[in-house]
């Protein structure tokens, strides 16, 4: 008996160990085949005045080969050290111009075979356009003029784009545009020294540090020597007209760069050292100057340090002065804002931030304006007697919206006051228009006493999204527009207030996306565009938004999706569940409806919704709310709710006859990936878990993650109870991991996969791990989106299909 159990558990550990796989890069079943390759509507944007669209051309997923370039990882940063540009961004292939008022098209002419075009933006003056190309030997900065509809480069491949940020800007007469070059005095890539000088050294004074976990980070000399080769930068100002150009200021690690509504001053925040291996570029020391038009340093407005010390929480914030910005209604005026509680949430204090303004010529001291009750979160621009302030808190999920003046000091009056997340409370985001400066300011009407709102709308019946109008005197709320079932539109921009012209966005479950000009007084609409659907495969699917309640009482909803053709006399179908968890402070808000059963259903490559194609219903995002009101925070009982929210929804789709309970895959990306291995862990709810690029050990993220503020060591056993690498024992079910090998996400290392992997592995448990070559935490290239989906349908067949067969 002892020999017969030896024999079985040297059996046990043998059989795991043979289970490498050599595979290729395999295609899921032709009909999602067809929906991956379908093609990709373009996107939009409408210039300042309203009167001419852009249609940018989107090429659809990039090849393996692309992904597999060459690429550099440092300071948090992902460049491409051929272009000397991000590695990751999107581009699109193609512009077509459209007039809105006489709907002619034109499509940009001038453009290069197989253009790579980025870093889209039109002209103040809305007339002209201004992109990037990107070519193998690097980045072009071209523009087109909307009347000639002809394209022309602007510069030689010298574009500095490494930091992934908008590399230049148009000055507000829309002749000219501030672009960063790359420095051409850097001469040759510095070869990394065979032998070191001497060890990595880092140390601690005892000075707190409490960073998340970062990726991508600088970890040597060399490193800092590559960092500083590819990002070094020359700003350039270049004539659109004559294409003359000027170097602006001088070199260096140029973080970001933006002109004063006058032309007359450039804000520019300089990189400094020393640099820092534990947080990434954007919080390494820099220096905040002011430069005259020609150039020259008018005044240096800060020498930041390095922000490696910032207390923990989500509200926390670095000591001294952040986020300067110029006020958009006035010619050269800077502001920023500055902690009065040293940076910490801990500290009680009866204003957490102020703001200060510097106006030119810059030679007085700063002014102090208004006091705020909680974080500074942004401010809307009106004019010199009016602007509409921002602020947040974390820990109660307060938000204020306060309107004030801004050249009065305590002039802040509250006209919103709710908590982010009561979506049905949203009054929406205040609409604006360019101004004299060709700078966003508040939109009013003639009088200057009203604002105008656009909102998704959230409520019990989903997404309708609206138009309002807000009285500044006597404070109230006003509904021009709204949307009406069975369609759901949402109002991309009004572009005349007098005649009531506005640009919108309407779909239903049938209709794809399509641009619309909507008379909202005489409730009358012209189509502005045609587009096609693009997945005729799913014609017939049917979407319907279901609400249920936790065992608790908590309201739930999420949407259910069936196959074509589908009826309930055919009894249950095997259901793919897809969820992403959710914390909240407040039971009242966790079951809103989000979402709007109108909406046209979109694939991308993360969707579930590619399994509709094969006989699944797919549940997609049920509520999983955690809850913790009060002094409870919501991870104190994450396993338990988490379970109660996963039993709520499988109890929903039996009880209507949609599933039952031995066929029902459970899946998720990121935090959803770690949901998934939870309740996999701690119920018997799933026959299976498809866990994408998660994270499965909380001690591996010991100073906080996802909405954790707390540290591990502040909070041991909740860090304990909710990592499922502590309890994959208790893991019965078959479980598919796949991660990206490049992931990037802040705590999703791959590493995260592979250790939790090797637990299930050594504790003869089933999984199968899928380690994706040279994608990050979103997957890209073809390749890899078709061989994750066919992981995913082949693991639920064998699963979860065939269990019913």
């Amino acid at each position: 008996m002892r020999l017969h159990t030896f024999f079985l558990s040297w059996i046990i550990f043998i059989i795991p160990c043979i289970a490498q796989e050599k595979l290729s890069y395999q295609l899921p079943p032709v009909s999602i085949v067809d929906l991956v390759n379908a093609p990709l509507t373009p996107s939009v944007s409408v210039n300042p005045a309203g009167n001419w669209m852009l249609f940018m051309e989107r090429p659809g997923y990039p090849s393996i080969e692309e992904l597999a370039q060459p690429e550099l990882r440092i300071a948090g940063l992902r460049i491409n050290p051929q272009t000397n540009g991000s590695s990751r961004g999107a581009s699109y292939n193609g512009l077509i111009l459209q007039n809105v008022r006489e709907g002619t098209k034109n499509r940009v002419a001038g453009l290069p075979l197989e253009s790579r075009i980025q870093n889209v933006s039109w002209s103040p003056d809305g007339l002209k356009i201004a992109f990037t190309i990107e070519k193998q030997e690097g980045i072009e900065l071209w523009m087109a003029d909307i009347t000639t509809g002809q394209a022309r480069r602007l510069t030689s491949a010298m574009i500095n784009d490494s930091m992934g940020r908008m590399p230049y800007e148009w000055f507000s007469d829309s002749k000219t545009i501030l672009y960063k070059s790359i420095w051409t005095e850097r001469g040759e890539l510095p070869q990394k020294p065979l032998v070191p000088k001497g060890p990595i050294v880092q140390k601690t004074l005892g000075e707190k540090a409490p960073v998340r976990t970062f990726q991508d980070l600088l970890q040597n000399p060399y490193d800092e020597i590559l960092f500083e080769y590819y990002t070094r930068g020359q700003l350039c100002k270049v004539d659109i007209e004559t294409s003359e150009t000027k170097k602006y200021g001088d070199p260096g690690i140029i973080e970001q760069f933006s002109i004063s509504p006058d032309n007359q001053y450039v804000l520019i925040v300089y990189i400094q050292k020393p640099y820092s291996y534990i947080v990434p570029y954007y919080r390494f020391a820099n220096s905040v100057r002011i430069l005259d038009n020609q150039g020259h340093l008018v005044k240096t407005v800060a020498e930041l340090p390095p922000a490696e010390n910032i207390p923990k929480g989500f509200g926390a914030v670095a000591k001294g002065p952040r986020s300067f910005t110029w006020r958009n209604d006035v010619g050269a005026t800077l502001f920023w804002a500055e902690a009065q509680d040293e940076g910490d949430p801990a500290i009680e204090v009866s204003f957490r931030d102020k703001l200060y303004f510097l106006t030119a010529p810059f030679d007085k001291d700063k002014v102090p304006g208004i006091d705020l009750k909680l974080r500074f979160g942004g401010i809307h621009w009106g004019n010199e007697s009016t602007a509409v302030i921002e602020e947040w808190w974390w820990s109660t999920r307060e938000s204020i919206t306060s309107l004030f003046n801004p050249v009065q000091e305590n002039s802040r009056q509250p006209i919103f006051i709710r908590s982010f997340e009561d979506r049905y409370s949203d009054p929406g985001n205040f609409q604006t228009i360019l101004n004299y400066y060709g700078k966003e300011v508040l939109l009013t009407d003639k009088t200057g006493k009203t604002l105008y709102l656009i909102g998704t709308g959230a409520s019990p019946e989903g997404n309708r999204p609206f138009i309002r109008e807000f009285d500044i005197e006597t404070r109230e709320l006003n509904e021009v527009w709204r949307s009406e079932a069975p369609f759901y539109e949402y109002p991309v921009r009004i572009i005349d207030l007098r005649r009531g012209l506005a640009i919108t966005q309407r779909e239903s479950k049938d209709d794809p996306p399509n641009y619309f000009l909507r008379n909202l007084r005489k409730n009358k609409m012209d189509a502005l565009t045609d587009f096609t659907n693009p997945y005729p495969q799913l014609e017939g699917i049917k979407k319907e938004i279901i609400k249920y309640k936790r065992s608790d009482g908590i309201d739930l909803k999420g949407d259910l999706y069936l196959p074509a053709g589908y009826h309930p006399d055919d009894g249950p179908l095997p259901v793919l569940m897809w969820a992403y968890p959710d914390e909240f402070k407040n039971a009242d808000f966790a079951g809103q409806v989000q979402g709007s059963p109108y909406e046209f259903i979109r694939l991308a490559w993360n969707s579930p919704l590619y399994f509709l194609t094969q006989g699944y219903a797919v549940f997609d995002d049920p509520g999983m709310p955690v809850i913790g009101e009060g002094e409870v925070e919501p991870n104190d009982n994450f396993r338990d709710q988490l379970v109660m929210d996963a039993a709520a929804a499988v109890d929903k789709l039996v009880s209507m006859g949609i599933a039952d309970r031995s066929r029902i895959a459970i899946g998720g990306h990121s935090y959803g990936a770690f949901m998934t291995a939870n309740l996999l862990a701690h119920s018997d709810l799933f026959t299976v878990g498809i866990a994408r690029s998660g994270a499965y050990n909380r001690t591996l993220t010991p100073f906080g993650f996802q909405s954790e503020e707390r540290t591990y060591w502040e909070a041991p056993e909740v860090y304990y109870q909710m990592s499922p690498f502590m309890h994959a024992d208790k893991i019965n079910e078959p479980i598919l991991l796949i991660h990206g090998e490049a992931d990037n996400n802040s705590g999703t290392f791959p590493l995260q996969s592979e250790r939790f992997f090797a637990a299930i592995k050594g504790l003869g448990g089933n999984a199968r791990l899928v380690m994706l070559p040279h994608e990050s935490h979103g997957y890209r290239a073809k390749e890899s989106i078709m061989h994750m989906l066919w992981e995913i349908n082949e693991f639920m067949d064998n699963y979860v299909k065939k269990k019913g067969s």
